[in-house]
């Protein structure tokens, strides 16, 4: 069956050694994509154009060939192909007109990549000059996120190591902990219960002081309690508790 393409052909030509990567997850030590029966749309001509590769030609378009075809193949070795900027014909069959790239495989852009890894590394220096910046208290609130309740045994040097870590490993997700207005106020939940002030109900509904089991609010369903502690914490009522547990756990 033959395949086709639609893509518009570029106006100019930069000539260069190109390096080609195959999409696919499992590399194969060898594989060789399609190079015949192929066709692509020529929008200025308004029609399809049948396509392949031969190593005799000067064109990828058959009715532009002459002479005989002698059909050249296309390996990818352990993923990669290289294709020196002497061979501009088969470089423009695979980045101009062969229908599965992009999907099936790329043409490597170095640029890119380098601004992909500038976007990155910056983000990285972002999150760690936060993490730097951060009181220990917001410290050990984000890093809870990560480890639990073994954030209760860590050193302030772990702490700022870890946060440091995850700073560098998941920018994203740290700024996102670093600009959540609610994660302190959770933490002090949290702390309020590991240091037995306040309890929560094996079934994870009821907050309750631990001294006398006064039921302090329920957890609306589906949510997480911690969650709708800190949330409880900001409304009128919440807020007095609050100001008790905190003045408990100084």
């Amino acid at each position: 069956m033959a395949t086709k393409t639609k893509t518009q052909a570029p106006k100019t030509w930069e000539i260069k050694d190109r390096l080609y990567e195959l999409n696919t997850q499992n590399i194969p030590p060898v594989y060789i994509i399609k190079s015949r029966r192929l066709y692509f749309f020529d929008e200025e001509k308004g029609f399809e154009r049948e396509i392949k590769y031969c190593r005799n030609q000067k064109t990828v378009f058959v009715d532009e060939m002459k002479g005989p075809h002698r059909l050249g193949s296309i390996v990818f070795r352990n993923g990669q192909l290289f294709v020196p900027k002497e061979q501009t014909t088969l470089q423009k069959f695979l980045s101009i007109y062969h229908p599965d790239k992009g999907r099936l495989f790329k043409e490597f852009d170095a640029n890119v990549i380098a601004e992909s890894q500038i976007d990155t590394l910056e983000l990285q220096l972002e999150a760690m000059n936060a993490a730097k910046k951060l009181d220990i208290d917001h410290i050990e609130a984000i890093i809870r996120t990560d480890v639990g309740d073994r954030v209760s045994k860590m050193t302030s040097k772990e702490l700022k190591r870890d946060a440091l870590v995850f700073a560098q490993n998941d920018p994203v997700l740290f700024l996102e902990l670093v600009n959540d207005e609610n994660i302190n106020i959770r933490n002090l939940g949290i702390k309020a219960v590991e240091q037995n002030i306040i309890k929560l109900s094996n079934d994870q509904r009821t907050f309750a002081w631990a001294t006398n089991g006064r039921k302090l609010f329920t957890v609306p369903f589906d949510e997480n309690p911690y969650s709708a502690l800190a949330a409880w914490f900001k409304t009128d009522e919440g807020i007095e508790v609050y100001q008790v547990v905190e003045k408990k756990l100084k």
